[in-house]
């Protein structure tokens, strides 16, 4: 039986569908979530997340905080702020790292390099 995967964004469903695996990064490092797995709630931290789809379709996603909740063969992500690769705007994400940069502000420069490598971009430091 396939895992069942939502992730939920502060502002509507990003994906939801069956999935072989799961792979997040959390606060206590990288998971891995297969079907059977233990019930779990752990805090996101910001990063890619890879699902690979019961179809084996690859679905790549930046998640920027929330929650993970793994439990009877479903896992939800709740996000602050969730996006597929194939939705990123480079140039929007580029400038945000630039005024990032310019402010000091070190959770806007991760969260725009995380956009970025999902996106194919370098990212320069």
């Amino acid at each position: 039986m396939p895992l069942q995967v939502d992730v939920v964004a502060t502002d509507r469903r990003v994906w939801s569908g069956p999935a072989q695996i799961i792979v997040m990064r959390t606060l206590d490092g990288e998971l891995g979530v297969l079907p059977g797995h233990a019930p779990l709630l752990a805090l996101l931290a910001d990063g890619p997340v890879a699902v690979t789809a019961e179809s084996g379709e690859v679905i790549r996603l930046a998640i920027h905080g929330g929650f993970a909740i793994v439990d009877s063969d479903e896992v939800i992500l709740l996000a602050d702020t969730a996006e597929r690769d194939t939705e990123i705007d480079v140039a929007r994400a580029r400038r945000a790292r630039e005024l990032a940069v310019a402010a000091g502000d070190e959770e806007g420069v991760r969260r725009s390099d995380t956009r970025l490598l999902l996106a194919g971009q370098a990212v320069a430091h």
